[in-house]
């Protein structure tokens, strides 16, 4: 049996980082809540905030391991399956993955240490800001990869000599043309995934009649912040196609469906690609509002893949639909944050049940959508590895396909393990909901879930099990 090499180094890499993205995306997401919620619980000296708080610091510590286990194989890969990728920009790529490591794992490792072991030992600011530091350490580590993997779209600040690159400008090789917009892009879509998981989270509480008071913090800050983080998002990609545009043209012809660069482009909602005939079959699109989103005019024009040699195509069938899946993501979380935002005003948000069990449901979207963009992305640049500078065929190791096949399903087995685990473990920890554990332990009380009667009783009374009227939990002022 053939194996190709390329193709197989390609699919074990993509196989792996998009695994492996579903998890830094949730934990820059999930960090900045954290520290939102543990800041309202000094402010206000509210315990419902401290307990949302340690439930979600223990999802996040698995998450976090599940990103880190999932990410030492990548750096592998590089001197594994791209060595000669690594030979050629490893003077650019290699400093920048060493700033993240330095600069930001290490600062996110050592204050979740803290804000994990920390909680019945340390005072309440000290505990609140390491999670500030937590969340800056996941947002700096976004910050690396992404510029990363931006110079490797949009390659600016070096210089090739002897067919590798040197960084001759280390500020225009990290703020490359995409960076900016990639980061900002990437970023938003981490709070905004954050936010449709807590939302999914509040409305099945909720629906259960669990964790009342719970469920409607959760409900209120996820559907500010979806109202607020999507329609931003729309902007941020707008931007960011504008960006991609004037950098690769072509990737924006595939994303688009655009064959010929004579003709206004149209905004092309639904159609079958075909490459052989260069043309988009059963199409539904709306004549030249392509040319008014990308160009500003009604009747502008810009580059089709016709314009383009075929052996710079990208698999156009590919990053078409996973385009749209995107998108369409995009829009259904707008639409979700007005809806909620239209019933809070109504003062309906937490008893419409059409409302919740939608909700309750969202969960896994903004991690498709986030899969789906790197796809695009990812594919869009082919056939190049870094854009033109080097093909992804002048990358890969000379190692046997053999080789690569055989390393390809051991990972597919062991993630599968480790996902599974993971995701089961997460699941246990949702199911059981935030229980006032900070507060019984506090109180030298067994670390157990309550009764119906006893969240019956927090509920009417406003206190915890065991708390007396004479002893409020809350936190320290100052």
């Amino acid at each position: 049996m053939e194996f190709d090499p390329v193709t197989l180094a390609r699919i074990q890499f993509a196989f792996t980082v998009s695994f492996h993205i579903i998890f830094p995306a949730f934990t820059i997401g999930l960090s900045a809540y954290i520290a939102v919620l543990l800041l309202m619980w000094m402010r206000t000296g509210q315990e419902k905030y401290h307990r949302l708080a340690r439930f979600w610091t223990k999802i996040f510590a698995i998450s976090f391991a599940m990103g880190v286990v999932s990410g030492i194989v990548l750096s592998y890969q590089f001197g594994t399956n791209w060595s000669r990728f690594s030979e050629f920009s490893g003077n650019v790529i290699g400093p920048i993955i060493g700033y993240e490591v330095l600069t930001a794992f290490y600062l996110e490792a050592t204050f979740l240490g803290i804000l994990l072991f920390g909680w019945n030992r340390l005072p309440p600011w000290l505990i609140t800001l390491a999670s500030v530091l937590v969340a800056l350490g996941t947002a700096t580590s976004a910050f690396w990869i992404l510029s990363a993997n931006s110079w490797m779209q949009t390659p600016a600040g070096h210089e090739v000599r002897d067919g590798i690159a040197y960084p001759v400008d280390w500020l225009r090789v990290i703020f490359n043309p995409s960076f900016p917009y990639r980061f900002a892009h990437m970023l938003n879509a981490a709070y905004l995934t954050t936010a449709a998981v807590v939302l999914a989270v509040g409305a099945r509480y909720l629906l259960a009649g669990r964790h009342g008071e719970e469920s409607r913090t959760m409900l209120r800050m996820a559907v500010g912040m979806i109202a607020v983080s999507a329609p931003l998002q729309l902007v941020i990609g707008d931007l960011h196609g504008l960006n991609t545009l004037e950098h690769q043209p072509v990737k924006v012809a595939a994303m688009e469906g655009h064959w010929s660069g004579e003709e206004p482009g149209h905004l092309v909602l639904f159609g079958l690609p075909d490459e052989e005939e260069r043309t988009n079959h059963f199409e539904i699109a709306i004549p030249h509002l392509g040319s008014l989103i990308l160009t500003h005019d009604w009747d502008g024009t810009y580059p089709g893949m016709a314009d383009f040699p075929e052996d710079e195509w990208p698999p156009v069938v590919n990053v078409f639909f996973t385009f749209r899946l995107m998108v369409g993501i995009g829009l259904l979380l707008i639409a979700t944050g007005f809806w909620g935002l239209y019933l809070w005003w109504r003062g309906r948000l937490f008893d419409n049940s059409l409302f919740l069990r939608t909700a309750s449901y969202m969960w896994p979207l903004g991690f498709v959508a986030i899969v789906a963009g790197w796809f695009v992305t990812e594919q869009g640049r082919q056939p190049w590895l870094v854009h033109g500078l080097m093909r992804t065929v002048d990358g890969v190791s000379p190692v046997p396909g053999a080789s690569v096949a055989s390393t390809l399903a051991l990972f597919v087995f062991i993630y599968g393990v480790v996902f599974t685990m993971g995701i089961f473990y997460i699941n246990r920890l949702i199911n059981r909901g935030p229980m006032g554990e900070a507060i019984e332990a506090a109180a030298g009380l067994p670390n157990r879930p309550m009764s119906a009667a006893e969240e019956a009783a927090r509920e009417a009374t406003g206190r915890e099990p065991g708390e007396g009227p004479g002893r409020p939990l809350t936190a320290p002022k100052g």
